[in-house]
């Protein structure tokens, strides 16, 4: 255990500024561990040193080497992580961080079958570690991390002994397959098969012994031929025998004793191995090996033109060779071998001069090679390979006690407790996340653990869950769950319910009463009640129809661009109106109601302004005396924006109008002017917008709504008492 080992062995690779961040965290982490021992006895710091030699074989950069040397120092030497970042970065603290979360996952609530981590909850672990890990490089230090506690798993009791390894074998190595580490892989699945049958492992391993003597003048005698072969035609290669390792053969054992074969039926338990420098001399030598000796056509695998999900690539092939004894031979160049041993952490790798974040789009094309998750292998394995996408779209929760649920990317705490059981959905009248009261709903991210408050009472879902602006729930099961609720309600229930729902949504847009026998024919339903049962039932959301009232004109085209906002206070002239009967008079919007498209509207016509635009349900219209004054209009192509005052009342609350006027300017709406009531717990704040049409003021109302503190968002009916001639 000695600092100049590492350092000669990274300063290969690295450039010398490099190593003094490794050489600081050596002596950092070495006095941190000062005194401390392991089960073993031996001294403490052993073990993060030789899991920073195993990525100083992987090439990994400096910032890697010093999160191994230090991944210790947070839990067990009680040093906080912000005493790391201070000292050696954010990008080694994160590491470090990194590494002490996946720390904690191990067994977390798993359930046990007879020793066995049931095949689902194995399957969650496995990709909570890759979703979990920010950064790729927090794994390569979790399995190196993992690797040299196997190799020195004979300190521990028996029954820890098993435990470990059979975690090992469940998680660790089929991760590390995963991710095309195979020297890494290998040695974890030996290792772990040691522990769990050593009767079994060390009667293969002598029997492979046996074998080896009885097999080694052949192998040696046809990688001399293949040399001598590849050497003719000019082809500089590396060629050498490989023998297949323990857990593999126990695996080749069981497959062939379901055929009725036995061990002296295996063949292929050694293989010879050629590297070249090029991918044409690959081809050259296959075809040189294929004159050489009689190739079995079934046994010959391109790997080269069509790379396995985790990026290996070779060409496989099969020859009766000398004294027509089957033969495998693999065939790669040198960075093939490379990526074949270490895998992902090799795109990883120290390269001088090039900067770590400019191959990060690389890094993830690579990544986003891996196949479909559920196409090809057995559980016993990772039943899927890690495919970038997948792991986007899910996020991973724990249950108070402590069991892995997975739900997909922007779930809430309402997803998650119709996920638990549906009553405790439609039970649910509040969260904790990680201890704290969250909104219902709150996006989970990976690793939240998730508390759901429930009451005794007998209690409904509220329609509003199903309103997708709000986002109370993602997940196809909840919305269904909810649905199924309100559709097992009575029937005069329902249509109670969503005569309340569509008055309450004219309303909160300031429109004037719709017929609703029109706008229910238009839908399809044949009556209105099955129209009010439909809304009453979740159906059909609020959110779906602000939108069916703003549609008066289905097939309008509302344009993308907008044109220039209009100023406070001044009248926007729309081309998007057309007056009945008439021509190219001047036409623009009353400030006394300020009409949007999708309103009723109407036109007055003023004595020295042209026609003013109303809607049809304003004070000044329904009151206007000289009736032959007014004439009809009806929307045309849009064009504009149009002033829209809403009245937004919130709790006082430090920062309820900045989160407002975001929301807003993240919606790309301007706003023209903002007006605040302020009263003892309570604000009004009076906001005029440029909206395009209804529909999308009905979406922005909606999401104010969802703001924290947000009491109600509706359009303002306050008029101007006149019109003005």
């Amino acid at each position: 255990m000695d600092a100049k080992l590492l350092l000669e062995k990274a300063g290969k690779y690295l450039p010398k500024d490099k190593l003094l961040l490794i050489e600081s965290a050596y002596t950092y982490a070495m006095h941190a561990h000062q005194g401390q021992q392991r089960e073993s006895g031996e001294p403490y710091f052993e073990h993060p040193y030789a899991t920073a030699m195993t990525l100083a074989d992987l090439q990994l950069d400096a910032q890697s080497l010093a999160a191994a040397l230090l991944h210790d120092v947070t839990e067990d030497c009680n040093i906080p992580i912000e005493k790391i970042e201070e000292k050696f970065g954010t990008e080694v603290a994160k590491l470090v961080d990194g590494v002490t979360k996946l720390n904690r996952l191990s067994w977390r609530g798993q359930k046990i079958d007879d020793g066995v981590i049931l095949q689902a909850e194995a399957e969650n672990l496995r990709k909570m570690l890759i979703a979990m890990a920010e950064d790729l490089r927090v794994v390569f230090i979790k399995l190196a991390d993992r690797l040299h506690n196997m190799h020195t798993l004979g300190a521990l009791p028996a029954e820890r002994q098993f435990a470990i390894a059979r975690e090992t074998l469940d998680i660790y190595a089929p991760l590390a397959h995963r991710l095309g580490m195979w020297q890494v892989k290998w040695q974890l699945e030996d290792l772990s098969f040691r522990y769990l049958d050593p009767q079994q492992y060390h009667k293969i391993a002598g029997l492979v012994s046996t074998k080896r003597n009885e097999r080694e003048g052949f192998i040696n005698e046809a990688v001399d031929k293949v040399k001598e072969e590849l050497a003719k035609d000019g082809i500089k290669a590396e060629v050498f025998g490989r023998p297949k390792h323990i857990f593999s053969i126990y695996n080749k054992i069981n497959k062939y004793a379901a055929q009725g074969k036995d061990f002296d039926d295996i063949h292929d338990l050694f293989a010879i191995r050629a590297l070249v420098d090029s991918v044409p001399d690959c081809y050259k030598a296959l075809g040189i090996i294929h004159n050489l000796w009689h190739p079995l056509p079934e046994e010959f695998n391109d790997y080269i033109a069509n790379p396995k999900y985790n990026g290996y690539q070779s060409l496989h092939t099969t020859v009766l060779s000398m004294g027509a004894t089957p033969l495998e031979i693999q065939i790669r160049t040198y960075e093939m071998q490379r990526i074949a041993d270490y895998g992902v952490a090799a795109h990883w790798r120290y390269k001088e001069g090039v900067k770590q974040d400019q191959n990060f789009d690389e890094k993830l094309a690579w990544l986003r090679q891996f196949s479909d998750w559920q196409s090809e292998l057995g559980s016993e394995e990772f039943m899927a390979s890690l495919k970038t996408d997948f792991f986007i779209d899910q996020v991973f929760v724990f249950t108070p006690k402590g069991e892995i649920k997975a739900l997909p990317k922007g779930a809430t705490p309402l997803d998650f407790a119709y996920r638990i059981h549906t009553e405790m959905g439609h039970r649910c009248i509040g969260a904790k996340v990680n201890g704290k009261l969250v909104p219902l709903n709150h996006e989970l991210k990976n690793g939240d653990i998730i508390e759901i408050m429930t009451t005794k009472a007998e209690k409904a879902p509220s329609l509003d869950w199903l309103n997708s602006s709000l986002g109370y729930v993602r997940t196809s099961h909840a919305q269904q769950k909810i649905r199924q609720w309100f559709n097992k309600q009575g029937r005069t229930q329902n249509i109670e319910r969503g005569k309340t729902l569509f008055e309450k949504e004219i309303k909160r847009l300031g429109g004037a009463a719709s017929n609703v026998e029109s706008l229910a024919h238009s839908l399809n339903y044949a009556t209105v009640d099955d129209f009010y049962i439909a809304l009453g039932t979740g159906g059909v959301t609020a959110h779906q129809l602000a939108i069916m009232l703003s549609a008066e004109e289905p097939e309008e085209e509302i344009p993308v661009s907008v044109k220039p906002s209009a100023q406070a206070g001044k009248k926007v002239v729309s081309s998007g109106v057309q007056i009945q009967g008439v021509g190219d008079l001047l036409t623009h919007m009353a400030n006394c109601c300020h009409p949007v498209p999708g309103d009723d509207i109407i036109g007055y016509i003023t004595r020295s302004h042209g026609i003013s635009i109303h809607r049809k349900d304003c004070v000044n219209i329904i009151n206007e005396q000289e009736k032959e004054r007014l004439i009809e209009a009806s929307w045309g192509p849009i064009e504009d924006v149009y002033p829209v005052r809403v009245r937004i009342e919130a709790w006082n609350r430090v920062g309820v109008l900045r989160d407002i006027s975001t929301l807003i300017a993240e919606e790309k709406v301007n706003i023209s002017s903002i007006n605040t009531v302020e009263r003892e717990d309570t604000t009004s704040i009076f906001i005029t917008l440029e909206i395009k049409n209804m529909a999308e003021l009905a979406e922005l109302l909606t999401k104010i709504h969802g703001l924290r503190g947000v009491i109600s968002a509706v359009r303002s009916n306050q008029t101007k008492a006149a019109f003005g001639s």
